[in-house]
Order: C-alpha cells, then structure tokens, then sequence
C-alpha cells in the first residue's frame, strides 16, 4: 500500500527558508498527482501545491505563490521548497497523493482534498521569531 512520509519541517524565522520533502517508498510517484496541503491551530486546512502526473503543471494559491516551489526530485520524492517564510505559513504540512480512478489521474492536479486518497503524517512547520 503506498505510504507517504514527509520531513524537513521545523522551526525557522520569518524570512527564512524551508525544504518540505516526501517520499514513497517502492512506488513511483510520477504516475500520480500530488498535493502539498497545510493546517494551522484553528484553521480549515489549506492546499498549497500540486503538481500534475502527465505534464508537470503546478498549481499555488495567491498566498504561497512566488514563494513556494513543488517539483519532482525523482520517481519517489516531491519535494516543497518555501521561501520567504512568514508566520502566516505555520502549520502541520502533509503531502498527499491522487492515484485516480483505474490508472487514469485526472489532469491538471486539483487542490480539493477529497481528490486525494493517500496522505501522510504531517511535518511541523513554525515560522516564529
């Protein structure tokens, strides 16, 4: 059964820089779509980024957008690299993966969580001075 494990979470200072990375073992990701999703103390949770199974196309929200960057490290790690970190941007980060429906993934990738059948545990991301 796949199963996702994020790392690289942790606490940094506004301004600063994070690499959120996650990983499949024995499964290659680049035949799903996968979505970074966030969810701070009090909050709804948030999707982040998802980038797509055929082409590669990314998709961020306004408020992560020019900050954040998903791309595909290889078959079975996607990785987050944020930016400019505020602490608007704390939270528990998960990753998730679409795998469709019968081999076929919809595309482009969609930020609606109910697309998403695999996530994993979460890594703390605090953006504090």
């Amino acid at each position: 059964q796949l199963q996702l494990l994020e790392s690289g979470g942790g606490l940094v200072q506004p301004g600063g820089s994070l690499r959120l990375s996650c990983v499949a073992s024995g499964f290659n990701l680049e035949l799903y779509n996968i979505g970074w999703f966030r969810q701070a103390p009090g909050k709804e949770p948030e999707g982040v980024s998802c980038i797509s199974s055929r082409d590669g196309i990314t998709y961020y929200p306004e408020s992560v957008k020019g900050r954040f960057t998903i791309s595909r490290d290889n078959v079975n790690t996607v990785s987050l690299q944020m930016n400019s970190l505020n602490t608007e941007d704390t939270g528990l980060y998960y990753c998730a993966a679409d795998v469709g429906i019968r081999g076929v993934v919809q595309n482009p990738c969609n930020m609606g969580r109910a697309w998403y059948s695999y996530w994993g545990q979460g890594t703390q991301v605090t953006v504090s001075s």
